[in-house]
């Protein structure tokens, strides 16, 4: 919520009336109210966490081999950085970003996506209000050619953070290799979750299906691949699919919508063909899989639940980024282990088993950069939230967080 700031509807801005509170995050992006409020929260959180982490920006002191020598290491700012985030999360991207840059001493330059701007201008704003320096926190919004390309090129700016897709995350690294910009970036993921034979049922479905439909889906660490073991298949399916029904869809300003829409009617249609797609190639779909019934306007799906899908169908073989869940079999932790790894995203994942041996194999193995047991709780101001392979470079949350926003620098100091 934001006080005489407006109201976002219809691609333009409707002044607030005075002393008016009105939603932003909300119309912006489709998220219920009660998600909006969540992300808000995280948001909040990272700034307060990295504040207390800027008195913890250690250096330390090696003795030399030099006699009367030792090296002092500290570190310092990296400098200017440009923050480039996507729709999904508009309020929690730009605090990862933001709240550890400002930490480290840097001063830094927001670009949101273009769908979802008003939530960025808020956030830049209360900086300001909380008396940052002039120039500490600038945000620029716009065509992306108009936006991003000058401050690729603009060797004033050293560090380049991205959320966003594979495709602009590949663009990013050959664009800052002229130079030799730091970059880090999360550019997705398509999680695998894993349903073993002993897990307990009822706690795996409360955590999964929750998860899988908030934001319409549109959350880069959802599960998108549901492998479960076909001792616990058909029952996981039924409760699955009992629990998605039941699920309220609004325009999310009500506090008991449960789904609202999704980002666009481009990703609507998407959706749709990767439905059809799967269904088509022998999916069985369980419920859903169509623009809700009773909705004549807006992107809404209805939640969809697939099963009987095969590894590389584009639903269990590409991030989804919606509300759709594809469920699969498996016989063996072998087996289910090898099918999660075959894939280059290594964002997050997620098992359930009930019995530590299984839970301790299962994060050794499994490729992605967050592990989940018995819990989708992966962002945390505290923690480090980042992947594997075409999942990215570097890491937002915990102490490592802050390291990406720093240059090491050692000293040898030589007293006779």
């Amino acid at each position: 919520m934001y006080q005489d700031f407006g109201l976002f509807t219809g691609g333009a801005w409707q002044p607030a009336r005075p002393g008016e509170t009105v939603p932003v995050l909300g119309p912006e992006t489709g998220k219920p109210v009660a998600q909006s409020g969540r992300e808000w929260g995280l948001g909040i959180d990272q700034f307060r966490w990295y504040a207390e982490e800027a008195r913890r920006i250690y250096g330390r002191i090696v003795e030399s081999r030099v006699p009367g020598g030792r090296f002092e290491i500290h570190h310092e700012p990296v400098g200017i950085v440009a923050a480039f985030t996507a729709w999904n999360f508009p309020a929690a991207l730009i605090a990862r970003k933001v709240a550890p840059a400002l930490s480290a001493g840097c001063s830094i330059i927001a670009r949101p996506s273009s769908q979802t701007p008003g939530v960025a201008m808020v956030m830049v704003d209360c900086c300001r209000a909380g008396g940052l320096p002039d120039g500490k926190v600038k945000l620029v919004a716009g065509p992306t050619g108009a936006t991003c390309a000058p401050l690729m090129s603009d060797k004033r700016v050293r560090k380049v953070s991205l959320t966003g897709s594979t495709r602009v995350g590949r663009q990013m690294i050959r664009d800052a290799a002229a130079t030799l910009k730091k970059v880090s970036m999360e550019p997705g993921g398509n999680a695998p979750v894993i349903v073993f034979d002993d897990a307990d049922l009822e706690a795996a479905l409360k955590a999964a299906v929750p998860t899988k439909f908030a934001n319409a889906g549109q959350v880069c660490v959802t599960g998108d691949r549901l492998f479960v073991h076909e001792s616990l298949h058909d029952a996981f399916v039924n409760g699955f699919v009992d629990r998605a029904k039941a699920i309220k869809l609004g325009d999310g300003l009500a506090p008991s919508d449960g789904m609202g829409p999704l980002i666009s009617a481009a990703r609507l249609a998407e959706m749709e063909r990767n439905v059809g797609g799967a269904t088509g190639a022998g999916a069985r779909l369980a419920t859903g899989g169509g623009r809700a019934a009773g909705f004549n306007a807006g992107h809404f799906l209805e939640p969809t639940v697939l099963t009987d899908c095969s590894d590389d169908m584009p639903v269990m073989a590409e991030e989804n980024s919606g509300p759709i869940a594809a469920i699969t079999r498996f016989e063996s932790e072998d087996e289910v282990l090898a099918r999660a790894n075959a894939c280059d995203i290594g964002l997050s994942a997620c098992a359930f088993p009930r019995n530590p041996a299984p839970a301790r194999r299962t994060v050794q193995a499994l490729k992605a950069g967050m592990v989940g047991i018995n819990s989708f709780a992966m962002a945390a101001s505290e923690a480090p939230f980042g992947g594997t392979n075409h999942s990215g470079t570097g890491r937002e949350g915990g102490i490592e967080g802050i390291r990406d926003y720093l240059d090491v620098k050692s000293s040898q100091m030589v007293w006779a």
